[in-house]
C-alpha cells in the first residue's frame, strides 16, 4: 500500500518518478513488445493520472456497471498567462490533461446514454440540483461546492475544516449521483437497497 501511495504521488514534472526493482518473474505474451530483458528489470512509476484521470481505461472493457467518482482540479482560466518558459510548459501540460479527462468524461456519458453502460458520474464541483435526487436529507441544495473544489492537489497539511469539508461533501454528492440514478432499482438490479442517508461521516456539516 505505501509503494502504491508514493507512486501515485510521484507526479511530474513537480516530482520524479519512483524506481521499483523487478523481482518477479514474467508470462511472456504474444505480439507483446517490451519482452526485452531491459524492460524486464526496473520501471519507473509515475500517478496513475498521467495515463488516466479518471481510472476508467481498466474497467470498462470488463464491467458493464460504472460508478465514477471525479475529485480532479478543473483548469482555471488566466487573464494574463505566463510567457516564460518554465510556466508557459506547466499550462500547455494541465491544458493537455484537462483535455484529456474532458473526452473520456463525455465517452462516459456516452456510454451511459448509448446504454452500453449503467451507472453514475459525480465530480467534486457539481450542484446537488445537476441530479435528480428524490429528496435532500442532508440540506445540500443550496450548498455551492466550488470552494472546496478549488482546494488544490498538493502533498502539504490541509485543514481540519477542510479534510472535514471534502470528505462530507463528497459523501453526499455521491449519495444524490447514487440515488437519482438507481433509487428503488437498485434492490431489482443488484440485490441492494439504496437509503436515505441519517447524517456525514464526519460531524454535522460540510
Amino acid at each position: 500500500m505505501a509503494m502504491a501511495v508514493a507512486a501515485s504521488s510521484a507526479f511530474p514534472p513537480v516530482l520524479s518518478p519512483l524506481p521499483l526493482k523487478i523481482a518477479q518473474g514474467f508470462d511472456d505474451v504474444k505480439g507483446a513488445d517490451l519482452a526485452a530483458g531491459t524492460f524486464r528489470r526496473k520501471v519507473f512509476l509515475s500517478d496513475g493520472g498521467v495515463y488516466d484521470n479518471l481510472g476508467l481505461e481498466t474497467i470498462e472493457k470488463r464491467y458493464t456497471t460504472l460508478l465514477v467518482s471525479d475529485a480532479g482540479q478543473k483548469i482555471a482560466p488566466e487573464a494574463s498567462p505566463a510567457t516564460d518558459w518554465t510556466r508557459h510548459s506547466l499550462r500547455v501540460l494541465n491544458v493537455i490533461d484537462n483535455q484529456v479527462r474532458s473526452l473520456r468524461q463525455r465517452r462516459l456519458i456516452d456510454s451511459f446514454n448509448r446504454k452500453d453502460h449503467s451507472g453514475c458520474y459525480w465530480s467534486v464541483r457539481a450542484d446537488f440540483a445537476d441530479y435528480d435526487a428524490p429528496n435532500d436529507p442532508l440540506g445540500c441544495a443550496d450548498r455551492d461546492p466550488r470552494p472546496l473544489a478549488a482546494i488544490p492537489t498538493r502533498l502539504e497539511a490541509m485543514s481540519e475544516a477542510q479534510q472535514v469539508g471534502l470528505i462530507n461533501w463528497g459523501y453526499a454528492i455521491c449519495d444524490a449521483a447514487l440515488r437519482s440514478h438507481f433509487g428503488a432499482d437498485a434492490h431489482a438490479l443488484y440485490g441492494v437497497t439504496i437509503v436515505e442517508p441519517k447524517g456525514f461521516p464526519i460531524g454535522t456539516g460540510y
